[in-house]
């Protein structure tokens, strides 16, 4: 079974609701993957980022599991604010206020249901996506009557960061081998093998380019909705990414619940 097999034994989509009582009763932890729907260069899906949170929430339940952690992994979140690919086919690009109230209601209502812990995890970097994340976040900082308690994996954090490789750290990753990578050793059918191998790296300087206040792909010169280096992209590495990332969110979880651990 691969991390994007249709069926997992932590997808809370697929139990039944017996099976899910079950969990709800024990306090699970519920980990919600969050990406986007968006242009990912000639050689990757446009869920590219739902593809990377996935993986990551999947394999982090994994592992929670393993340390005796009951825990269940949410459908992920396929939408989020995608205006850094305007002028290319197929974005679907929400508001930030809908957003927010997405993400809150989701948390609100598993906190009507009794549970009391969640972890986000995201795969969609645009800075706008991720403060709204934040935001969130500070309302579900502590446990409360009716209210979760949910920790925010932050990639974007330096200290994550510095862990992700050199691509990530320069910004200069979208759809370069940082995700193409991820996406080859999660979801390899839907990676265009033809195109990909072809592509010539593109460096466009993203955070810098940021800063000088460019909004888009195409106006900071990535004419094809990627940056990075695709064609350096190999399973290896985004196996090891995969566990990066869900080594994070675990030691989120640890350091937010060390109680959950019994040790």
């Amino acid at each position: 079974m691969t991390l994007m097999d249709p069926r997992h034994p932590h997808d809370l989509a697929k139990l039944t609701w017996p099976e899910a009582q079950a969990l709800f009763d024990r306090q699970a932890v519920a980990i919600l993957p969050v990406g986007s729907t968006e242009p990912h260069g000639p050689h990757l899906p446009l869920d590219t980022d739902v593809t990377i949170a996935h993986a990551q929430a999947r394999r982090t339940a994994e592992k929670l599991h393993a340390a005796g952690v009951p825990c269940f992994v949410l459908p992920p979140l396929a939408y989020g604010l995608v205006e850094y690919t305007a002028g290319f086919a197929g974005r679907v690009s929400l508001n930030p206020g809908t957003l927010w109230n997405l993400v809150d209601d989701i948390l609100k209502s598993l906190a009507i249901q009794g549970l009391e812990r969640a972890i986000v995890v995201n795969a969609h970097l645009e800075p706008a996506h991720v403060q709204i994340l934040r935001g969130v976040m500070i309302d579900h900082h502590a446990p409360g009557e009716k209210r979760m308690h949910a920790v925010f994996v932050d990639v974007t954090r330096r200290k994550l960061a510095e862990r992700l490789g050199a691509e990530f750290q320069s910004g200069d990753c979208h759809a370069g081998s940082y995700e193409t990578s991820i996406v080859m050793a999660a979801d390899p059918g839907s990676v265009r093998e033809q195109a990909r191998t072809h592509l010539p790296e593109v460096r466009i300087h993203l955070l810098e380019r940021m800063k000088d206040g460019v909004t888009s792909f195409a106006k900071a010169g990535a004419d094809q909705a990627y940056c990075g280096a695709p064609a350096a992209a190999s399973v290896a590495e985004g196996q090891a990414l995969i566990e990066t990332l869900s080594d994070a969110a675990v030691s989120a979880a640890r350091e937010a619940w060390p109680q959950l651990f019994g040790h």
